[in-house]
């Protein structure tokens, strides 16, 4: 199985700290938000990497490399200023993401994840890992019945974590090149019977403000 990790976002509510780094390559306890993730990716087993990028993506590329100091093999996948959002960034990849499901982990996030035990999962459409609402959202994104992902129920609502499995065939309608967010094709997949997911209780943090950024460093340097 490939993974796929968002790169491309802009940070607004990251900046100044964006304004020459771009958000995944930012610092929590000594290293880079994304290298957290590359690191456990090679642990669980993956080998192939691909990540897009736009904003100061360059920096992305030079500080990463080919992955070959975590046994990686990382390939990218850029993308015009301003990016092509969630949907439309993943389906520009495709090419490089093969025939079989794939991985996607947000960049700007932190977690514990067990990546290695979604190799094994059947995935005809999308999975989706969901945890328990932040401070900072507290309304939630969806809800679960069993394993099938329904629209917030009001009551035991769940928010994405920002980490699924997607197959291919999920992007199908949307052009290479073109600018969509997820949530279009989630509502379109709930709406069908067809999104699935679990809740996940380790750590995650959405990592989207300069405050959240520095607790996490605190808490990661004194781990």
């Amino acid at each position: 199985m490939k993974a796929f990790i968002l790169a491309a976002g802009r940070g607004e509510r990251m900046r100044p700290l964006t304004d020459h780094t771009p958000k995944p390559l930012l610092m929590a306890g000594g290293k880079p938000l994304i290298v957290w993730h590359l690191e456990r990716l090679a642990v669980a087993g993956f080998k192939e990497i691909v990540i897009n990028h736009a904003h100061l993506g360059s920096l992305i590329e030079q500080t990463l490399g080919d992955g070959s100091q975590w046994g990686l093999h990382i390939q990218y996948s850029p993308e015009p200023p301003g990016a092509l959002e969630t949907a439309g960034g993943i389906a520009t990849a495709l090419p490089l993401l093969g025939d079989e499901p794939f991985l996607v982990v947000n960049g700007d996030v932190y977690c514990d994840v067990d990546f290695g035990r979604f190799s094994t999962l059947t995935v005809t459409n999308a999975h989706l890992v969901m945890v328990e609402n932040p401070a900072h959202h507290t309304s939630g994104d969806f809800s679960l019945d069993g394993e099938r992902v329904v629209y917030a129920n009001g009551e035991q609502t769940l928010t994405y974590a920002g980490v699924g499995i997607f197959s291919p065939s999920f992007f199908a309608s949307v052009q290479p090149g073109t600018i969509m967010k997820l949530r279009p094709l989630l509502d379109a997949a709930i709406a069908a019977g067809t999104l699935t997911g679990e809740r996940f209780a380790g750590r995650w943090v959405d990592v989207g403000t300069p405050q959240r950024l520095a607790e996490l460093d605190q808490e990661l340097r004194n781990a």
